[in-house]
């Protein structure tokens, strides 16, 4: 009874994944793995990726410089977060989350408005005698973009592991003299090694998948996996081809998440060295 019981409440799940997940993988798969011409079998697409690899490890640099500023500037402020008051703590919380409230699309735009030639800081950097800096079209612009849209992914999963913290072990590691530095380098920080890995990942997976922030912020040179597979499939030059993209970023997003959830698994209860 109790069987048939979680089958039926799993049969929505299951009916979403088929629709939503597995039909649309087999899709791919199948536009991967055919002839755009004769609609046979062929692995002629996949042995064409080759010539993309520095746009897939191009893509892969940047969200990982991403994800590092990330955990860097958002590290602090989960600590931040975690030690404040309950109420303190909600208003926080829904700061951070608000801007993911805005389109993604405006809060890239935002920043097309800023960093332009003739935007808003190039305009006080004249007013002020520096003069014009080239902000816009070049890699750090990718990442600033990449950065200010996925830091709340950062943020949130940090701030979950941290306010978890038995703050006993923290009590207990100053009873036997640590120092606050100590204490953050031998107690908080590996037990926060979780939310670290789980950060790391909610940045990276949209980050290396990107294409706007490129195309908006990015000069022409500056051309990510996810602008190859939109062009391939929006232009219609090879539908095929931009279906082995998607399939072998597909694979990459898979191979990194079991990395991160296999490390990340280990370190559950934390590591006290």
């Amino acid at each position: 009874m109790r069987k048939n019981k979680s089958v039926l409440l799993s049969t929505p799940y299951i009916l979403w994944m088929l629709v939503f997940t597995l039909i649309p993988l087999g899709v791919v798969g199948y536009y991967a793995l055919t002839d755009p011409e004769t609609g046979g079998f062929t692995l002629s697409n996949i042995w064409e990726l080759g010539k993309y690899l520095p746009v897939l490890g191009q893509s892969v640099l940047y969200s990982l410089a991403s994800a590092l500023i990330c955990l860097i500037l958002g590290y602090p402020v989960a600590y931040y977060i975690a030690h404040r008051g309950p109420i303190v703590q909600k208003i926080l919380y829904m700061l951070v989350m608000l801007p993911m409230c805005m389109s993604f699309l405006l809060r890239t735009l935002a920043w097309v408005g800023l960093l332009q030639d003739t935007g808003i800081i190039n305009s006080f950097l004249q007013a002020i005698g520096i003069g014009k800096l080239q902000l816009i079209r070049t890699p750090g612009a990718v990442i600033l973009g990449m950065v200010y849209n996925y830091l709340p992914y950062m943020i949130l999963p940090l701030y979950a592991t941290l306010v978890k913290l038995d703050h006993r072990l923290i009590e207990a590691a100053e009873d036997l003299g640590c120092t606050p530095a100590k204490t953050f380098v031998k107690v908080i920080l590996p037990l926060s090694v979780p939310g670290i890995f789980s950060g790391i990942t909610m940045v990276f997976v949209p980050a290396v998948s990107t294409f706007y922030i490129s195309q908006k912020l990015g000069g022409t040179d500056t051309v990510l996996i996810g602008d190859l597979i939109e062009r391939l499939f929006k232009q219609g030059d090879n539908p095929n081809l931009g279906a082995a993209l998607s399939l072998v970023l597909m694979a990459l997003v898979f191979v990194c998440t079991g990395i991160m959830s296999r490390f990340g698994g280990e370190e559950e209860g934390g590591v006290i060295v």
